[in-house]
């Protein structure tokens, strides 16, 4: 039985990678597809667990290669996801996540349509510049050009299945369990995977 696709998205500072990370802790049938990006680490970021970083010249030899499940240009940098890491594992039955952005989220969609998509709100806008804020990791200049970036990015929330707004995080991480829990129940995949036990109570 093919694994299920679930797609993240979040305007930056919204708490999505701290919600994937206690999702993935919690949900051990969980695989994240670590993404490639063409920016440069942050603090504390590791190559292969945060992202694999590659300079822009390669990422474009990739795009050119056809080697992405999606790319999208974010902020000036490239993001993408190597169709490699994501479509073994699917064939698997691994059910996958990808942490992404609105469009890449789109290109997914179009390409997966049973894909279950979740975009995570923050509680304000005061929020949303306080958590960007207390990185520590950005000039003004830069916070202010995220922060307009989140706009746009939370006009394409109802492109999604499902909206979370992180304003308790360990609310929000319920929810995020409760919306992969409940997809997992969806009828055409409990029929397969208890085929033998529905057959025995249908039976004379």
């Amino acid at each position: 039985m093919r694994g299920t696709l679930y797609i993240i998205a979040a305007p930056s500072g919204a708490g999505k990678s701290s919600i994937v990370r206690a999702l993935l802790a919690r949900d051990p049938g969980l695989r994240l597809s670590v993404s490639y990006t063409s920016r440069q680490p942050r603090p504390a970021e590791i190559d292969g667990r945060d992202y694999h970083f590659v300079g822009a010249q390669t990422f474009e030899s990739m795009i050119a290669a056809g080697d992405f499940f999606e790319h999208a240009n974010v902020h000036g940098d490239w993001k993408g996801t190597a169709r490699q890491a994501v479509e073994p594992l699917l064939a698997q039955g691994v059910d996958v996540l990808l942490e992404i952005d609105w469009q890449g989220a789109r290109q997914v969609r179009a390409k997966v349509p049973d894909a279950l998509s979740i975009f995570i709100l923050p509680p304000s806008k005061a929020a949303l510049e306080e958590r960007m804020r207390k990185r520590a990791q950005d000039s003004e200049a830069v916070i202010q050009r995220r922060l307009a970036a989140a706009r746009e990015e939370m006009r394409h929330y109802d492109e999604f299945d499902y909206v979370i707004v992180n304003d308790v995080f360990d609310t929000a991480v319920d929810e995020a369990c409760a919306i992969v829990v409940s997809s997992r129940l969806r009828r055409p995949l409990q029929a397969g995977r208890h085929a033998a036990l529905i057959g025995n109570l249908l039976g004379d």
